[in-house]
């Protein structure tokens, strides 16, 4: 034991090691400028000349408690830093819009290698702090002066149908201060662009520090979607039944309130518990088997899905905000979802669908004039795709600002994939009654 203590100690046995992992690592980024880098490992562990620790004396035996605190932080921050960017991450379900998949107060990790880590835009920022400097309002916890290109390192695979993904908000880039939750672009769609610029502040965020949103991938590149009547079909076929999606119902009882007790154990919330006694009606989200269990109760005279069919007053809120296309969260597409390489043609009538993919996630110019439309100045009746896309649904059917609102998903956006839930608290409730014991190191499905 104590001649492996001695190997395991030795400089070279350690210089060999941490370069080896060092290197590995470089090959896994792809950025080849990285292996400099072997010149501080050279130093550290053989030839010593530089003081890579200036906190501590050289030579020094004995470290002080505040020596070893120093050195224990460092090396703390430097590997959540890296485990963070890299393998896995830490997420808080905010919303009710994954609802029953996801509830608020799910605490999960976010697989980083399962579609490959994507590396920071902004790769100088303050550690552990996403976009806004802790005990600030709105001073940014990240630095500008050097901007890196999009690019994603290798993973274990691809997005596929009905992964239920974590990616930065594609309206994100441009944020009201004082209404961070809201989307910018419905507040220019209902207010004016001029009217929010004079009484709000606005900041500007570049992809990597954009709001975290989670959803349900429904449709991949080169997918046909359409909604009816709530259900989705892609490519003409219906989606796969998810076992805890819900939707909101029109619960009609006898004039008396449903017993507590029951809707507690039906998860529902209580702040889904819309109940008018004048009329003796819930307005509620329900899954399939929640629904089955309330219109079996003996007060419960009635109990009808909601479906918006209402088309004509829609175009502000829906995707592509066009009076070309009068869709509801319940009546949409057909709409084609666009892959990378893919020719199109382009004209005013499908322009609205990718517009915004055209000039903002792919950085070109786009104008229209006298009903021409103009590519970095060049008139274009064609787009070919420079990324793929993906359209995201919440499960939460009726509760979810998803792409049936804003459109795509650029894949320079996606962050990871959901991989399983540590801890889940009930905000209804008091410790330790809110901890949900049956959904602790639960898988996502």
């Amino acid at each position: 034991m104590k001649r492996i203590r001695e190997f395991l100690k030795n400089k070279y046995f350690l210089f060999g090691f941490s370069t080896s992992i060092f290197i590995l690592w470089v090959i896994w980024i792809g950025n080849y400028w990285l292996l400099f880098g072997v010149l501080f490992f050279v130093d550290y562990h053989l030839t010593r000349k530089v003081n890579w620790t200036p906190w501590k004396k050289r030579g020094q035996k004995k470290k002080s408690a505040l020596v070893e605190w120093v050195d224990a932080l460092i090396f703390a921050v430097i590997a959540a830093t890296l485990i963070r960017m890299f393998f896995i991450e830490a997420y808080t379900i905010p919303t009710s819009s994954m609802e029953k998949s996801l509830l608020v107060g799910d605490y999960l990790f976010v697989s980083k290698v399962s579609y490959g880590p994507k590396m920071p835009n902004t790769p100088i920022s303050f550690p552990f702090a996403h976009h806004t400097l802790p005990l600030t309002k709105n001073r940014k916890s990240y630095v500008e002066w050097i901007k890196l290109p999009y690019k994603r390192i290798a993973g274990f695979g691809k997005i596929k149908r009905n992964d239920v993904v974590v990616f930065n908000f594609p309206e994100g880039d441009t944020v009201v201060v004082q209404y961070p939750d809201r989307s910018y672009y419905s507040f220019v769609r209902e207010l004016g662009r001029d009217y929010i610029w004079k009484r709000f502040d606005i900041v500007v965020r570049p992809v990597d520090k954009r709001e975290n949103y989670i959803k349900r991938c429904v449709a991949i590149p080169g997918d046909t979607l359409t909604v009816v009547a709530g259900q989705v079909y892609i490519n003409g076929e219906a989606q796969k039944p998810i076992e805890d999606m819900q939707y909101n119902y029109t619960i009609r009882t006898n004039g008396t309130a449903i017993n507590s007790k029951i809707l507690d154990g039906l998860m529902i919330a209580r702040a889904d518990r819309n109940f008018n006694p004048a009329s003796g009606i819930y307005e509620m989200p329900l899954t399939t088997k929640a629904y089955d269990k309330i219109r079996q109760l003996n007060n419960v005279h009635s109990a009808l899905r909601y479906v918006n069919n209402n088309h004509t007053m829609m175009t502000i809120a829906i995707f592509p905000h066009s009076p070309n296309y009068p869709w509801t969260e319940d009546y949409f597409g057909p709409l084609w979802v666009p892959k990378k390489g893919t020719t199109i043609g382009i004209n005013m009538k499908n322009l609205p669908l990718y517009e915004r993919i055209i000039g903002h996630y792919e950085g070109n110019k786009l104008i229209v004039k006298d009903s021409t439309i103009y590519i970095n100045g060049k008139p274009a009746d064609s787009y070919t795709f420079k990324m793929d896309y993906y359209f995201m649904m919440g499960d939460n059917r009726h509760n979810s600002a998803d792409s049936r609102f804003w459109g795509f998903v650029p894949e320079d956006h996606v962050v990871g994939k959901a991989s399983f839930i540590w801890l889940s608290l009930d905000k209804d409730k008091r410790f330790p009654g809110n901890i949900r014991w049956n959904r602790l190191f639960k898988g996502i499905k």
